[in-house]
């Protein structure tokens, strides 16, 4: 089997999927600035790969129907981070609780998003939150995350404000079978950032498409 890393247009258009849910052919030719033809041609790959799917539009009027195009499930494991330790992990996890019991293996998981937030609160730095955002946008990337961050409009406030998104989850086997982790890393962030309010938008565990954070200075 030919893997997504052979192409560099593949993986943009699952990392797009992934982004945006879904796109038609068209709508993927005109943001990644390749021609419909050679689209259809990685499309038709992806689906081969069983990486994507799609299912048919119908168009007003006398329009040809379109395909919609969407990740598959096995699209969506493979922009994964080690998705091979990540069930290693969990079955970690599990032989722990059953171990040490409830309270104990809780307050395991605090003492380690603890650290992780100590180690992400030095590597982001001490200057503008902006900068300390997009280091933290960097400090995810490395470790699987599909990150970025965009300023908020605060309008007549004059609060700064980012919401930062996470497209992907690095840890989602474990995030599924222990949720308790994403409040803990909901905790992490705060630490990370002690002068701003971090607030949960959007959850991938609730069945949206990315998991969403607004940060703003205090």
């Amino acid at each position: 089997m030919t893997t997504i890393h052979q192409s560099s247009t593949k993986q943009d258009i699952l990392e797009y999927l992934l982004k945006q849910s879904q796109a038609t052919a068209f709508e993927l030719a005109e943001i990644l600035e390749v021609s419909p033809q050679a689209i259809r041609r990685h499309l038709k790959d992806l689906e081969t790969e069983e990486l994507v799917l799609y299912s048919v539009a119908e168009q007003p009027g006398m329009g040809r129907p379109q395909h919609v195009y969407q990740l598959s499930r096995r699209g969506k494991e493979r922009l994964r981070h080690s998705e091979g330790y990540g069930d290693f992990a969990v079955s970690l996890l599990d032989t722990l609780a059953q171990t040490v019991g409830h309270d104990q293996f809780k307050s395991i998981l605090q003492k380690q998003w603890q650290r992780k937030a100590q180690e992400y609160r030095e590597s982001v730095g001490k200057g503008s939150l902006q900068e300390r955002v997009a280091n933290l946008v960097e400090l995810r990337k490395a470790e699987g995350f599909m990150a970025e961050f965009h300023p908020v409009d605060s309008g007549s406030t004059s609060v700064e404000g980012f919401i930062y998104i996470e497209h992907n989850c690095a840890i989602s086997n474990v995030a599924e079978s222990f949720p308790s982790v994403c409040g803990h890393e909901l905790e992490m962030f705060a630490a990370v950032l002690p002068d701003c309010t971090v607030e949960r938008t959007h959850w991938l565990i609730n069945g949206e498409h990315r998991c969403g954070y607004l940060v703003q200075r205090n």
